[in-house]
């Protein structure tokens, strides 16, 4: 019997990628393996684009609803339990299908990254700037000492920002010197990625944006905060809850936050765009194709 090989299916968020992962999940006898950062949250939802159980068709996913919104969201902890979830699955010859949007946490369990020691006086030191001059000054900081970094990171991610700014200090060369060097994906892993016109994208992320907010994301929002969303460092900087939470503090109002979300979310898909178009193992394919699953199969060497 011939070992199953995991499949990723990567790409620009709103893409389409749930859809083809499921289809390939069931096609390949497989189980889904969550690659979305804040799809890790407990309770964020509507926010997140999360699949409700029911539109999971019955398929098992992995690295979903694992932390409180009080937890960090770290590339090291999820490298570890995704790196057990697909080894389990490929030791019971289950196909682990890996789903989302995340470009670190990809290259993080792919690659096996090696991260950086991290140091607490340093990272306080940093978490202290953030919160005396704020995210756009403290990346403006960035940019002065590791302009690579700064140009990969939004000026919004104050985690990360802190994170560079640490790594620098601590290794005294460029943050992009700690990535790993792109070659053979672990476990063979087979990747795709699914990408579409940027005027029709962007309306895919207008109507994605627009139903969120339709669909109560203000009211989810303010039931975390009974959990402890503001709390939370990279929880409550996710793009869409950061934007009603500032609403919900009168920085402005609700149709405000929505504008803003979907902006946030449009220069976040041209960086990942920019991230996985760097990575020469990936097959692209177009999200509006008539039979996508038979291209991906055959992308991936089942067709």
């Amino acid at each position: 019997m011939t070992s199953p090989i995991p499949v990723a299916v990567v790409g620009p968020t709103a893409g389409g990628k749930s859809d083809l992962a499921l289809d390939l999940a069931e096609r390949l006898d497989g189980e889904i393996v969550n690659l979305d950062a804040m799809q890790q949250y407990r309770g964020m939802d509507i926010g997140t684009a999360k699949l409700t159980p029911a539109e999971r068709r019955g398929i098992p996913h992995h690295q979903i609803d694992v932390l409180d919104v009080t937890e960090t969201a770290t590339v090291a902890r999820y490298q570890q339990a995704a790196t057990d979830d697909v080894e389990r699955l490929l030791s019971a010859g289950r196909t682990p299908v890996l789903v989302g949007g995340s470009m670190m946490y990809m290259q993080g369990l792919l690659d096996n990254w090696q991260f950086p020691a991290t140091d607490p006086a340093v990272r306080e030191k940093y978490e202290a700037m953030l919160g005396d001059i704020g995210v756009a000054r403290l990346h403006r900081r960035l940019a002065e000492v590791d302009p690579q970094a700064a140009s990969a990171i939004l000026d919004t991610d104050g985690r990360r920002i802190v994170r560079a700014l640490e790594v620098v200090e601590i290794t005294g060369m460029p943050f992009a010197a700690s990535a790993p060097t792109i070659g053979d994906p672990r476990w063979g892993t087979r990747i795709v990625a699914l990408d579409r016109e940027t005027a029709a994208l962007d309306e895919r992320i207008r109507s994605r944006t627009s139903r969120m907010f339709a669909d109560g994301l203000e009211a989810e929002v303010r039931a975390l905060c009974e959990l402890g969303l503001r709390e939370g460092r990279t929880a409550s900087r996710a793009i869409g809850y950061a934007q009603v939470l500032a609403a919900l503090d009168g920085d402005y109002d609700m149709a405000t936050a929505e504008e803003l979300t979907f902006v946030g979310t449009r220069r976040y898909v041209r960086r990942q765009r920019s991230w996985f178009r760097r990575d020469h193992r990936i097959v692209w394919l177009d999200a509006g194709a008539p039979d996508l699953l038979t291209t991906a199969l055959r992308a991936i060497g089942n067709g």
